[in-house]
């Protein structure tokens, strides 16, 4: 019975995890359509924005208003990822790699 019971815990824990991470990855699937200059006008529309936020008086705000603007800059923030700046990222090992290849070849 104790067996039983586990597993039924077990199975309903695991369908739990499966429906929360069925989320959608890409939620500004606008920006991908956009160009470069498109882009580029956005991100320095929603720089603009934050440094207006960051240059509000808060305190005069009530908390639903606040909270409002907290999630704005969420959103904000998220957008700005999706836009992205590109870049390129080395794991440790890649660089360690690297190192290793330039000490055997120099």
């Amino acid at each position: 019975m104790k067996k039983v019971c586990v597993a039924v815990l077990v199975m309903l824990l695991s369908l739990n995890t499966f429906n929360a991470s069925a989320k959608d990855k890409k939620p500004f699937a606008a920006v991908e359509n956009m160009t470069m200059e498109q882009k580029e006008a956005r991100y320095l529309e929603m720089k603009q924005r934050v440094e207006e936020i960051k240059n509000m008086d808060k305190s005069a705000l009530s908390k639903d208003e606040k909270k409002g603007l907290r999630n704005e800059l969420k959103s904000l923030n998220q957008e700005a990822k999706a836009i992205g700046k590109g870049g390129v990222y080395l794991s440790t090992a890649a660089i360690i790699i690297i190192i290793l290849l330039l000490i055997l070849l120099l």
